[in-house]
C-alpha cells in the first residue's frame, strides 16, 4: 500500500511540474522537416532520422528490400566508403543503430556534441549517394537472408509470428514479414533497388529529430549547408489497400522442433492515431504488466505459463493487438488459451474497479516520464508522435490522455475488438524429433 501511495505522490508531483518537451520546427526548402529539442544536462546529441517507408511500402516480388536498406545505408556512399560511418563515427566517440517496421525505416546516432557537423555530412551524404556496388549488394543479400534464416526460419517465435500476421491479414501489406519472403530476398535486382532508393530516401520523406547538447540556429545552419541542397523527390505512393473486417476466428497450426509450445493471438484494432489507442494500451497494462496484473496471476502463479503478455502495435494503418503465451511444460495449450480468453471475456463483460485502474495508469505514466529522461527517448518519442500521430506535441498531451481513461472506456474497446469473430490463433507445437514425429 505504501508503495502504491508513494507512486501516486511522485506521479503527481511531475505532472504539477508542467514538464513538457520543447521543440523548435522547420521545414527545408527540399520538404525535409527538422525538429530540434535542447536539452544541455549531458554534452551529448541524439540524432533520430525517420523515414516513412517500410514493409507496408512494398509489393509481392520485392518484399524485405526496406529492411535490406537499413544494412546498405551503411555500406558506402560517395564520400564515405564502406564501413566509413561507423568507423568515423567511433573515432568521433559514438555509436548508432538503426531499425526497420511495417511503417518506418528509422536510423539513430548518439554522438558527442563536438561531432554535430560530421554527422550532418555523413547523414547527407548517404541520404543522396548511396553506394549500390554490385559485390556489396550480393554480401549484403547473403547477410540478410542468414538473418532471415535465424531469427525466422530457425527460431519458433519468429516463424509462428510470421505466419500468424500472414493469416491475420488477408490484403493488407502488414501480411508480409518485415524481414521479406525468402525467395524475395534471392530475386531482387539492381533496378528494384536503385527504384526504392529514389522513392524511400527522398529528404521529403523524411523527419530528421534532434535533441540533446545543441541549439537550433546552429542546427539550422548545419541542416541548410549539408540537406538542404539534396533534391526531393517524388514519395512513397499511398497504401489505399484496407483490411476486410474479419468475420470469423482464423487458426494455424506451426510444427517445429522446440522445446516448449507457444501460442500467439492476434485481434484488429485501429491506427494508433485512434483515440481508442490509449485506452487499449491501459487494456494492455491491466492483462499482463506486472506480478499484480490479471494474466500472471491466474496464468504464471497459477502454473499454467512461463509468461503471458499483451500490447499493441505502433502503425499507420490499423493494426494488432496481440497476446502471446508461452504454457509451462506438461499444460495443455487449450488449457492456457481458455484461461487467457476467459480473462479477456472478463473485461469484456465486467468493469474495471478504480483502483486496479489507477493502478494500471500509474504503471503507464511511470514509463512515460522515465522515457523522457534520457535525449535518446526524447528524439524517438518526438519522431514517433510525428510519423504515427501526425504532430510531434501530442507527445505532451499522452498523461492527459492517460489519465482520462475510464473504466468504461477499458470495457468499450475490449467489447469492441477483442471478439472472437475477430481473432486469429497461432499455436506451435513441438515436433518430438527431427524425423518429424509430432506430438
Amino acid at each position: 500500500m505504501l508503495i502504491r501511495i508513494l507512486l501516486a505522490l511522485t506521479l503527481s508531483a511531475v505532472a504539477c511540474l508542467g514538464q513538457s518537451v520543447e521543440v523548435k520546427q522547420h521545414t527545408l526548402s527540399n520538404g525535409m522537416k527538422v525538429l530540434i529539442h535542447e536539452d544541455y544536462d549531458v554534452p551529448n546529441v541524439a540524432m533520430y532520422l525517420f523515414y516513412r517507408i517500410g514493409s507496408r511500402n512494398e509489393s509481392p516480388g520485392t518484399t524485405g528490400i526496406a529492411h535490406f536498406f537499413e544494412h546498405m545505408m551503411f555500406n558506402g556512399s560517395k564520400k564515405f566508403g564502406p564501413k566509413q560511418f561507423d568507423i568515423e563515427m567511433e573515432k568521433a566517440g559514438g555509436r548508432n543503430n538503426a531499425y526497420t517496421s511495417n511503417d518506418v525505416t528509422v536510423y539513430t546516432d548518439f554522438f558527442p556534441a563536438t561531432a554535430l557537423e560530421l554527422m550532418f555530412d555523413m547523414e547527407a551524404d548517404r541520404i543522396a549517394n548511396l553506394s549500390l556496388e554490385p559485390k556489396i549488394v550480393e554480401s549484403e543479400r547473403g547477410v540478410v537472408y542468414s538473418e532471415r534464416r535465424l531469427t525466422v526460419d530457425n527460431n519458433p517465435g519468429g516463424l509462428l509470428y510470421e505466419q500468424l500476421r500472414a493469416t491475420a491479414f488477408i490484403a493488407h501489406p502488414y501480411q508480409w514479414p518485415v524481414i521479406g519472403w525468402a525467395s524475395d530476398i534471392e530475386s531482387w535486382t539492381r533496378e528494384d533497388l536503385l527504384r526504392y532508393y529514389r522513392m524511400g530516401y527522398a529528404p521529403n520523406n523524411c523527419t530528421v529529430v534532434i535533441a540533446g547538447a545543441v541549439n537550433e540556429g546552429q542546427v539550422l545552419e548545419l541542416a541548410k549547408k549539408h540537406l538542404e541542397p539534396i533534391p526531393s523527390h517524388a514519395p512513397p505512393p499511398p497504401v489505399t489497400t484496407k483490411e476486410p473486417k474479419q468475420n470469423g476466428e482464423r487458426r494455424l497450426v506451426v510444427y517445429k522442433e522446440a522445446q516448449l509450445p507457444l501460442q500467439m493471438m492476434a485481434w484488429h484494432v485501429p491506427e494508433t492515431k485512434s483515440a481508442d489507442t490509449v485506452p487499449l494500451e491501459v487494456l494492455g497494462t491491466l492483462l499482463s504488466e506486472g506480478r499484480s496484473s490479471r494474466l500472471y496471476k491466474r496464468m504464471v502463479d497459477g502454473q499454467l505459463a512461463l509468461e503471458a503478455q499483451c500490447s499493441g502495435d505502433r502503425s499507420l494503418d490499423p493494426g494488432v493487438f496481440m497476446c502471446v503465451v508461452a504454457p509451462r511444460s506438461g499444460v495443455e495449450t487449450a488449457a492456457a488459451e481458455k484461461a487467457l480468453f476467459e480473462e479477456i471475456e472478463k473485461l469484456r463483460t465486467a468493469t474495471v474497479e478504480s483502483r486496479e485502474l489507477r493502478k494500471a495508469k500509474n504503471q503507464l505514466l511511470a514509463g512515460y516520464y522515465r522515457e523522457l529522461t534520457t535525449i535518446a527517448n526524447k528524439a524517438e518519442f518526438i519522431g514517433n508522435f510525428e510519423v504515427f500521430q501526425g504532430d510531434w506535441s501530442k507527445v505532451n498531451g499522452y498523461a492527459a490522455q492517460v489519465e482520462a481513461v475510464t473504466a468504461e472506456d477499458v470495457k468499450r474497446v475490449a467489447s469492441t475488438y477483442l471478439d472472437a469473430r475477430n481473432r486469429t490463433v497461432a499455436t506451435l507445437i513441438p515436433e518430438e524429433s527431427s524425423a518429424g514425429e509430432r506430438q
